[in-house]
């Protein structure tokens, strides 16, 4: 089934992403969802993990001399300082060495990371090793976005990219229970069982290390680095695979692409794309990342405070809540992510922030009214979350779309890292105060910051959404190889290079 044409001059034909485009469901997919997806379920469970047992750290005999506000304040900090750092770090040698590389080396930092914390003998060690675990989970969000999006059927990328990125929420129902049995001194003593709980994520990471040997390279980073005849042989193996089973030939594919090869994207280029081709979409990646950070942190920042300050919840039963909390979340993405592919993506992220922003506006009016419990609370925050976590995760799904393939990793990785400072940095140092204070008042004002910015995100999307239900990648965003082919074809190029939206120039504002 090759659909491979070559010329001396370094250009390239290929039919690959429309051939991967065609594919039916199959367990080949199923095969990358497990080994790359699961990822953010141990980025659920570290979080929540370090969160819920803040307060068992800081006590007398746990092996640390470290207070509460410490691993809250400092090590929270850290983790999010480490993780900006890896996104960024390996999100430009994603691009540059490929997915595959990448996602193996990102998940070995965070295992070595994680399992360095478990045996913490000091407070510098403790920080140390949260910030390298960060620095490794924050790689895995740019790896491995990346490698989703291009491997995944345009027919299904959407609800898959959305209900991946949920899965953070499972993990952090695991971490919220097993925090619950680590508290318990009568199964384990104080100086084991938060260890404990760290090795468990080392065991769960080498599972899925094991698995994620054999997910392959992309082959659309293949074709364009040099290596058409690997993606080749690649594609033709998985369209074999996938005819076998479901028992006859796959369809025709669709258009061909030509592409000029290239190794590398300097980091100049990189900006003026995301920031002079495409501004709108730069504009809506931020705005997208900020709304769901702040709005997160306004919730779950102050989540233990609220519920212990004013509903007189006892510390070792936030864990139960959380867990409640944390499967709305999940149940989000999972509901609603196939009206992504279906009703399209425009409708459902405008919507999912809008209605989340406002709902959280009226549970803060309902809060300081006095007319909430902690049950009718946890359920107020529940349906938020349910819309929020969809449409945050429409976030992440988004920015790996919208922009040309050469930049891809680093384009998550960029908004990755500054939503997950806005939301870890400054939200910590704006609702810690709010939250905490023990005035009604306070707590309102952090719900509504966080709904404001949520809602503003929403009104952005109104208006420059883009519309990449069903699309192939390269129709959303030219691919900066095949616009230089193009300029080398005399600035015509091949028709079949260039979608709806490229050409030989990427227009001044494509939305």
């Amino acid at each position: 089934m090759s659909e491979l044409g070559q010329s001396v001059d370094g250009t390239v034909t290929t039919k690959v992403p429309a051939r991967l485009d065609r594919l039916p469901w199959s367990r080949w997919h199923w095969m990358i969802v497990i080994g790359l997806g699961t990822v953010w379920i141990l980025d659920g469970l570290e979080v929540t993990i370090v969160g819920n047992m803040a307060s068992r750290l800081s006590e007398e005999g746990s092996g640390l001399d470290i207070s509460s506000g410490q691993v809250t304040g400092l090590a929270a900090a850290l983790y999010v300082a480490g993780a900006c750092t890896g996104a960024l770090f390996f999100g430009w040698l994603t691009d540059r060495f490929g997915r595959k590389k990448l996602f193996l080396v990102t998940l070995a930092v965070y295992l070595a990371a994680t399992a360095m914390t478990a045996l913490s003998f000091s407070t510098w060690w403790f920080f140390l090793f949260r910030f390298l675990t960060g620095f490794g989970i924050g790689g895995e969000y740019a790896a491995i976005n990346s490698a989703i999006d291009e491997l995944i059927p345009s027919k299904y990328r959407g609800r898959v990219d959305l209900i991946i990125n949920g899965s953070y929420w499972l993990g952090a129902v695991g971490g919220a229970l097993l925090s619950v049995v680590a508290l318990n001194t009568d199964i384990l003593p104080i100086d084991i069982g938060w260890r404990v709980s760290f090795a468990l994520g080392v065991v769960l990471g080498l599972v899925i290390l094991v698995v994620r040997r054999h997910v392959p390279e992309s082959p659309r980073w293949m074709f364009i680095h040099g290596k058409e005849e690997e993606a080749e042989k690649l594609v033709g193996d998985v369209e074999r695979e996938v005819e076998r089973e479901i028992g006859r030939p796959l369809p025709e594919a669709g258009k061909a692409i030509t592409i000029k090869q290239r190794h590398s994207v300097g980091f100049v280029t990189i900006a003026k794309t995301l920031f002079r081709a495409y501004p709108q979409r730069a504009v809506l990646g931020l705005a997208l990342f900020i709304g769901q950070a702040f709005l997160y942190n306004a919730i779950t920042f102050g989540f233990g405070a609220i519920l212990v300050t004013f509903f007189d919840v006892g510390t070792g039963s936030t864990g139960y809540f959380f867990a409640v909390i944390a499967l709305g979340n999940f149940f989000g993405p999972l509901l609603l992510g196939r009206l992504f592919d279906t009703w399209g993506r425009r409708p459902m992220i405008a919507g999912t922030y809008l209605l989340s922003g406002a709902l959280l506006f009226v549970t803060a009016w309902m809060f300081g009214q006095g007319w909430l419990t902690a049950t009718t609370m946890t359920a107020c925050w529940c349906v938020v979350l349910f819309f929020a976590s969809a449409g945050a995760s429409s976030a992440y799904l988004t920015v790996s779309e919208i922009f040309p393939m050469e930049t891809r990793a680093m384009a998550i990785a960029f908004f990755y890292a500054v939503g997950t400072a806005a939301g870890g940095i400054s939200g910590p140092l704006i609702f810690s105060e709010l939250t905490e204070s023990g005035n009604p008042g306070d707590t309102v004002l952090a719900f509504c910051i966080g709904a404001a910015l949520m809602v503003a995100g929403g009104l952005v999307a109104v208006f420059f959404a883009v519309a990449a239900e069903g699309r192939s990648l390269e129709d959303i965003a030219t691919p900066l190889s095949a616009q230089a082919a193009a300029e080398q074809a005399g600035g015509g190029g091949s028709p079949a290079a260039r979608g709806p939206a490229s050409g030989p120039r990427p227009p001044a504002s494509p939305v």
